[in-house]
């Protein structure tokens, strides 16, 4: 055993103390009540630090809670252990040496030492036949760092012997979730090792397929037997069609297909009909090329493979990711990349170009201390925490060193290698935005636009006080809609994060040439012959801003007028500009089966944007207003009852209703209070809520419910009160009194924390100043109980209103036919110079390609 307080930079820490079984015992006693064996449903952490990306790789190894299974870089353990008292850890790392050399030069076969123990990824960037691991764990005691070596199982209590076996063997916490999640591992199928494949001369052609039973030509499965091309049923991917695959099995009993579409050199969709569940096929290369598919050259789409030997979806991917060129890699703050975790480059883009802005790397990283230090007791399941931890991974450099030079590697690999981290893993972020979310949770690749705005309503949820970084994105529309045979008009306004340009096909400049090349594509595709290179569609950008400002028809238009419905139009301005404005071309539409399309098209979009002529001006003279009159809410007889008889408190509305409305659009506020109103019967009722009141004028204020003091519940409120302009619920009140602390303790610590449990028992115990000053607690909540009532009537919209001249710096680009497909990349202006972030590679862009991208982000700029 070794006391090293020179670990940490405490004096004389070097020396080391022999101590017999019995002191080793006589150490731990104090501290077994805190050591646990890991049950069933927790989560241990073995690879990532809480609050960094430090993990056992990094130089000061990982430190694992023995009572939470929480874990800790160096630089943060001390804080944990200040916090929760908590004293044993155990302390992992992995040694990375350069192999003994022979005689020969090449390395000695018997490895230094084969213990390797840690589930870890190995550095891309060393060559494991050069290199060997080693994995070293040990129990740490704080506060004065005593070491104990792992295994010792003669000296250890056998309670603590079993809770290290238990930590070491378990598997990772991302595997707890649900069967669908994004990190479920598949079984490898039964029938893969002795598949039969006919001989038959099937071969499969890079696009042009059709169900060989009903001509669709979306989620076509290949089977892996015969070579049928047949549409699947609603099972596996959520996608439609009228299950001729199936059939086809129950026909012929051929068990495995491969889902068209999703083959990359990494794998495929694969699916067992006999075992009715995904599966993995270890020989799948071997299984595709029996049907002439090379899959280590392809990339997946939804309609078609395409091949090194195809240009159309090749020379999208080269033009957006810049392979053509040799970039340079960039290293340092703000140059640090996120690896794939497997269809995850849509967060990874959107929050790269998030970090980019610098109100949230104020908001965030700017306040790292506080946030840290005031986390709730598992900060892994802390938004603000979450956030915190990942822009300062992204901005710090920490994690985005260039390779040491040859010559210096070379002594250094003598002793043992110290390996630079480049990128960053967004695991445990990813794990907590997208939990309870049914797309984002799946490993399937996503729409990068629905994740910025899921994020923007997380990032409202979850707001730091009275500081709000996403108020930067936030504007107010006005909406003009006029009945057209009154001609009377109604003028309302409503929050938004977005503009969505629509993409104004019928101005083409180059239609001929299309037209050429669809006769073309359509004959290649009749005859199965390789497709002509794309043409894209070449649209003005001023075309798609005039249909944006174009009025529109609205469907089932009631005019309050003619007490009846109508014909109506209406037409969108802007009644503020927001401070970064966020572009999303509408390039996605939806087929004949409710697959996503994407046009591929070129968009001239500009450097320097100005939309000061899409300002609002409010009624006009000789305009006269329509009446306001709502029309009759109509609700399914059945529901009826449960209406009239159940008054929801505001903190148990649905939020995954809320969530499904708010992806279709429609202002959070507005969610918030249909879902509230039909008394949670789910999100079809409450979309007609919103379509019935969408043209009221506080259509988009934040909900307002009589007794609760204004607002809703600030846990629970998108945009309500916070702090100490908001009443704490009573069964939460409840709770902690329960505990033994005075009720106004309890009201203070929950309105200092926005409502959270845990927040406000680390609150009580980091303020034990307001137990002894009842009288100050008292009078807060009088002054507090004033202010509710003094603000009884909710704020305005917070927008920060200013010039309509814009400049781009940055967008995301997608490749692929679908948002169900493909792969997102981010450029951004850093420096004065365009830099490319493609997952974990970050470089300097020679080529950015502005008119292919789908969200463009821009940032005001004085006139």
């Amino acid at each position: 055993m070794q006391r090293r307080g020179a670990l940490f930079g405490m004096p004389g820490g070097s020396g080391t103390r022999k101590m017999a079984a019995g002191d080793i015992g006589e150490l731990l006693v104090p501290h077994m009540p805190t050591i646990r064996v890991p049950r069933s449903g927790d989560r241990v952490y073995k690879n990532e630090c809480a609050f960094s990306y430090d993990s056992p790789n990094s130089e000061g190894g990982l430190y694992v809670c023995m009572n939470t299974f929480l874990a800790f870089g160096r630089e943060h353990v001390e804080r944990h252990f200040r916090k929760t008292g908590q004293s044993v850890y155990m302390h992992l790392k992995r040694h990375v040496r350069e192999k003994v050399r022979g005689a020969s030069g090449g390395a000695l076969p018997k490895r230094r030492n084969s213990k390797i123990f840690l589930d870890l990824d190995t550095d891309d960037d060393l060559n494991s036949d050069d290199y060997e691991y080693e994995d070293e764990a040990k129990l740490v005691i704080f506060p004065d760092h005593y070491e104990i070596a792992l295994p010792n199982i003669e000296e250890l209590p056998a309670l603590v012997t079993i809770a290290c076996d238990a930590v070491l063997s378990s598997k990772s916490p991302y595997r707890k979730q649900d069967p669908d999640t994004w990190e479920n591992e598949l079984p490898v199928s039964k029938y893969a090792n002795n598949l039969t494949q006919l001989d038959n001369g099937v071969r499969i052609p890079p696009s042009g397929w059709k169900c060989a039973r009903c001509d669709l030509r979306e989620n076509l499965w290949l089977n892996l037997t015969d070579g049928s091309v047949l549409c699947g049923k609603w099972f596996f991917d959520s996608s439609g069609g009228n299950g001729h695959a199936l059939e086809h099995y129950r026909d012929m009993g051929y068990p495995l297909a491969v889902k068209l579409g999703t083959i990359t050199p990494d794998g495929a969709d694969v699916y067992s009909f006999q075992e009715e569940e995904p599966v993995l096929d270890p020989h799948l290369a071997k299984h595709l090329a029996h049907f002439g598919i090379d899959m280590l050259h392809m990339h997946g789409t939804e309609n078609g493979l395409r091949d090194n030997d195809i240009k159309p979806r090749v020379s999208e991917w080269e033009v957006i990711q810049e392979t053509g060129t040799k970039l340079k890699p960039m290293y340092g703050p703000g140059y640090t990349g996120l690896k794939n975790l497997g269809n995850s480059c849509y967060l990874s883009s959107v929050m790269q170009a998030i970090f980019s802005i610098p109100e949230f790397q104020r908001a965030y990283v700017g306040n790292l201390p506080r946030i840290f230090d005031y986390s709730p007791l598992d900060p892994t399941q802390d938004f603000n925490t979450q956030m915190t931890k990942l822009g300062h991974g992204l901005l710090s450099g920490q994690y985005s060193k260039p390779p040491v030079k040859s010559e210096l590697i070379e002594q250094v690999m003598k002793e043992e290698h110290k390996p630079q981290q480049n990128g960053i893993s967004p695991r445990m972020f990813k794990a907590f935005v997208s939990k309870s979310h049914p797309e984002f949770s799946s490993n399937r690749q996503q729409d990068a636009q629905e994740f910025f705005l899921h994020l923007v309503n997380l990032v409202e949820r979850n707001r730091i006080g009275s500081e709000n970084p996403s108020d930067v994105f936030r504007f107010l529309v006005e909406e003009r809609i006029q009945c057209c045979q009154t001609r009377k008009v109604r003028y309302t306004e409503r929050v938004d994060y977005l503009m969505q340009l629509p993409v104004a096909m019928e101005a083409a400049t180059n239609k001929d040439e299309l037209i050429a090349y669809e006769l073309t594509r359509r004959e290649a595709e009749a005859n199965r012959r390789p497709l002509p290179e794309l043409v894209r569609a070449k649209i003005p950008f001023s075309a798609c801003l005039q249909a944006f400002s174009e009025p529109e028809n609205v469907d089932d238009f009631w005019s309050s007028a003619l007490q009846a419905k109508s014909a109506g139009v209406k037409t969108s301005r802007f009644a503020s500009f927001p401070e970064y404005l966020v572009v999303q071309i509408k390039k996605f539409t939806f087929g004949l089966d409710w697959v996503p399309k994407k046009f591929d098209v070129s968009i001239d979009m500009p450097d320097l944007l100005d939309i000061n002529h899409l300002r609002a001006r409010g009624l006009q003279p000789g305009e006269e207003e329509l009446p306001d009159i709502s029309p009759p809410i109509v609700i399914p007889d059945d529901s009826k009852d449960r209406l009239m008889n159940q008054l929801i408190d505001p903190s148990d509305i649905d939020e995954s209703s809320v969530m499904q409305l708010a992806e279709m659009g429609f202002p959070l506020e507005a969610c918030r209070k249909a879902v509230y109103f039909t008394g949670n019967m789910g999100a079809e009722v409450a979309f007609n809520w919103i379509i019935v009141h969408m043209e009221e004028p506080d259509f988009a204020e934040p909900l307002t419910i009589p007794g609760y003091g204004g607002a809703a519940s600030a846990g629970a409120s998108v945009f309500g009160a916070t702090g100490l302009d908001n009443q704490p619920p009573e069964e939460i009140v409840a709770i902690i009194t329960s505990m033994g602390f005075h009720r106004n303790q309890a009201v203070q610590a929950l309105r200092a924390t926005n409502n959270n449990l845990e927040r406000a028992l680390d609150w009580i115990f980091s303020h034990p100043e307001f137990e002894e000053d009842s009288d100050f607690v008292i009078e807060m909540e009088n002054n507090a109980n004033a202010n509710i009532i003094s603000e009884a009537k909710p704020e305005g919209p917070r927008v920060k209103d200013g010039s309509g001249m814009y400049e781009l710096f940055a967008f995301i680009s997608h490749m692929g036919t679908s948002t169900m497909s493909g792969h997102y990349v981010c450029h951004i202006k850093k420096e004065g110079r365009w830099v490319i972030y493609n997952d974990h590679r970050v470089c300097a862009s020679e080529r950015p390609p502005k008119d292919l991208g789908y969200m463009y982000f821009y940032h005001r700029v004085p006139r």
